[in-house]
């Protein structure tokens, strides 16, 4: 699954469309979100968000690459947003919330200071460790005048030309583009066996790992076998052990019977 968000139209390379949504068997797993000129970070997140957020829903991933393009923020040579340092954190902060494995890159910027900026900041952000607006002295503090702060200042000149009506209707028609995914890539799932199907040792290859031990009778086919209660007694025994047989059994009948009235005659 890939989703870009970015500048669409007379502009470099000029692909990107929302109807580009893959081919064949990867057809859906392409998004692409079209934006205009100067976008600002409450328009950015008013897309962001519910795509993303559909995106982890249907396609379910178990790792995420971020690339996070400087590009994009108020102030690039070459780009033609409008977004903050913080609004540009704040798509990072999102992803980042669904906790799954996050691989966080680099990318465009053509403003060098500003790319500094948003790659610290969002460093910061990553490892929840709150940083201040003013920077701190070094080498390369002329470069960040006149206000040597972090954060930047969206252009009051830049006008927004994504219409509210548009991004809605471009995030709705999205949306509905994620529907059709029949769900997250899997391995399929088999039923365990029932023990009767496992594999289980012969009665010879009992015998033969445990050849000092007399263990249960069992038969060929692995059950074990019940001895009948005549096959150890001689032949003349065997009336003494039927008369004893007959005289246990009445025992436990009688103990029985004794149980059930003993309540009854309590009563």
């Amino acid at each position: 699954m890939t989703v870009s968000f970015h500048k669409y139209g007379d502009f470099f390379p000029g692909t990107g469309d929302i109807k580009d949504v893959g081919a064949k068997a990867g057809k859906y797993y392409s998004v692409n979100v079209p934006l205009q000129e100067g976008i600002d970070d409450s328009s950015y997140e008013q897309v962001f968000k519910p795509v993303m957020e559909k995106v982890m829903e249907m396609y379910r991933p178990t790792a995420v690459v971020l690339q996070c393009g400087a590009d994009s923020l108020t102030g690039d040579r070459l780009g033609c947003f409008n977004l903050t340092l913080k609004g540009h954190a704040n798509c990072v902060e999102f992803i980042k919330s669904f906790n799954i494995p996050l691989l966080v890159l680099g990318g465009g910027g053509y403003t060098v200071r500003n790319v500094a900026r948003c790659w610290t900041y969002e460093t910061s952000v990553l490892v929840n460790s709150p940083i201040p607006n003013e920077l701190p002295y070094n080498d390369f503090f002329e470069y960040y005048s006149p206000d040597f702060k972090l954060h930047l200042t969206p252009s009051p000149n830049m006008e927004n030309q994504n219409r509210p009506d548009e991004l809605q209707s471009i995030t709705s028609r999205i949306l509905q583009n994620l529907k059709n995914l029949q769900g997250a890539p899997s391995v399929q799932m088999f039923p365990a066996p029932p023990d009767f199907m496992v594999n289980r040792e012969t009665p010879q290859e009992v015998e033969d790992s445990r050849p000092d031990e007399r263990g249960v009778p069992m038969t060929k086919e692995g059950a074990t076998k019940k001895e009948h209660d005549m096959e150890f007694y001689e032949e003349g025994d065997e009336d003494k052990n039927r008369d004893s047989s007959a005289s246990s059994g009445e025992d436990r009948f009688v103990n029985a019977v004794k149980m059930d009235d003993s309540e009854s005659m309590e009563t």
